[in-house]
């Protein structure tokens, strides 16, 4: 009978599982050397590196044939040793988005159900709002007011809702990724458990970046206002002080999310966390190390959404761009600013009485496509981990 083991990966146990199953566990990168290990008839823990096979392959046979023996004695033992160990250094590296798509589909319903925490407001917001817009015997009033406060709530539901949302990615693609099964309440059971954490880490993070988006956009408009080459100069310089911050607090902050949920960390550590192995890998290739792998997959996302917008909205854009031009063409020869808005505002609303519903489309198809950024960043964490643990 084969010998059976019990694995442990980030504080839960797994198993019982034979050498095949856990060299195939390690192939795919779930188990690591420095994860601890233990025999099924023993309580002694050690680590997944001391298991007979493997992370280190057993000595062969003594071979009888000449050239074996002055192969052995060519090579010294530590010699030997020290290869050894520096082969099996780095657990293979996953393919992200192979392994990002493989967990999205395995596990879709269950990230349709997260993604739904931002389309059921979205769409009670959009359809509500137009009913009581069009409800007869009610004054224009109270429905504006009524939609407008309900609107505002939605919206306020919306935004509640996102702590239990990225918590629950983490916590769906961390048991995919680890082979386990786990039920859609259980994961918004643990998730509601992370909500202050995530909602004051989240608040910071996002309030920084939009602190230095609104800094960017404001040094942009001196560069394209001033007339001064002087003003000019010192504007750039500002503006790229401004992305080079931008960028290292990108780096810092970019594995927040799994060290603050999968890791238990507080705020301190989580970021701590998050910047040393954000900047690890040194020794690697520069498309190998984590800042440049996650910089690869923010942009890839962005493109896509980019694209999707293009795909869905294009149409009613080219139907509609005559008319803004001669628009803009006017407020180029006019004085009166004002009354060219007030037209291209009573054109929105004549244009778009009812729901937009291209745009609910496009909101839509983003809000189920973006479990795949938060799992791209899981898998992405779980295998820099690895390298960085091993």
């Amino acid at each position: 009978m084969a010998e059976m083991w019990i694995i442990r990966v980030e504080g839960k146990d797994y198993g019982p599982a034979d050498l095949e199953t856990l060299q195939d566990w390690k192939s795919d990168g779930r188990v690591i050397a420095s994860n601890p290990a233990r025999h099924v008839a023993t309580d002694s823990w050690q680590t997944a590196a001391d298991i007979p096979g493997l992370f280190r392959a057993e000595s062969p046979p003594v071979q009888s044939t000449v050239g074996a023996a002055v192969s052995a004695a060519e090579v010294p033992d530590e010699m030997s040793d020290l290869r050894s160990e520096e082969f099996q250094s780095r657990p293979p590296r996953r393919n992200v988005f192979v392994e990002t798509f493989r967990i999205y589909f395995r596990g879709f319903f269950q990230f349709i159900g997260l993604a739904m925490l931002g389309i059921v407001p979205i769409l009670c917001a959009e359809f509500t709002s137009r009913f009581i817009d069009t409800a007869p015997g009610v004054a224009v009033d109270l429905r504006t007011l009524v939609a407008g406060l309900f609107t505002m709530c939605m919206f306020g539901l919306r935004l509640a809702l996102i702590p239990v949302y990225i918590a629950g990615i983490q916590i769906l693609t961390a048991e995919l990724a680890t082979g386990n099964r786990i039920g859609f309440f259980s994961v918004l059971n643990g998730a509601v458990k992370f909500w202050p954490r995530v909602a004051g880490l989240g608040l910071f993070v996002w309030g920084v970046f939009l602190l230095l988006f609104i800094f960017a956009f404001g040094i942009l408009l001196m560069v394209v206002t001033s007339s001064s080459l002087v003003s000019i100069v010192i504007a750039l310089g500002l503006l790229a002080v401004q992305v080079w911050l931008f960028a290292r607090f990108f780096i810092n902050v970019l594995f927040w999310q799994q060290f603050a949920v999968l890791e238990n960390a507080n705020a301190y550590d989580a970021f701590r966390q998050s910047r040393t192995l954000a900047r690890s890998g040194a020794d690697l290739p520069w498309y190998h190390r984590p800042m440049w792998r996650g910089a690869f997959i923010v942009s890839l996302w962005m493109v896509l959404l980019l694209a999707l917008g293009f795909i869905v909205l294009w149409p009613r854009l080219a139907a509609e761009w005559p008319v803004y031009q001669s628009y803009f063409n006017e407020l180029n020869q006019t004085q009166d600013a004002q009354a060219v808005l007030q037209k291209i505002q009573a054109n929105l609303q004549t244009a778009h009485p009812g729901v937009d519903y291209r745009a609910l489309l496009l909101n839509i198809i983003e809000r189920i496509l973006y479990p795949l950024l938060g799992i791209a960043f899981v898998v992405l964490y779980l295998d820099c981990k690895g390298e960085s643990e091993s």
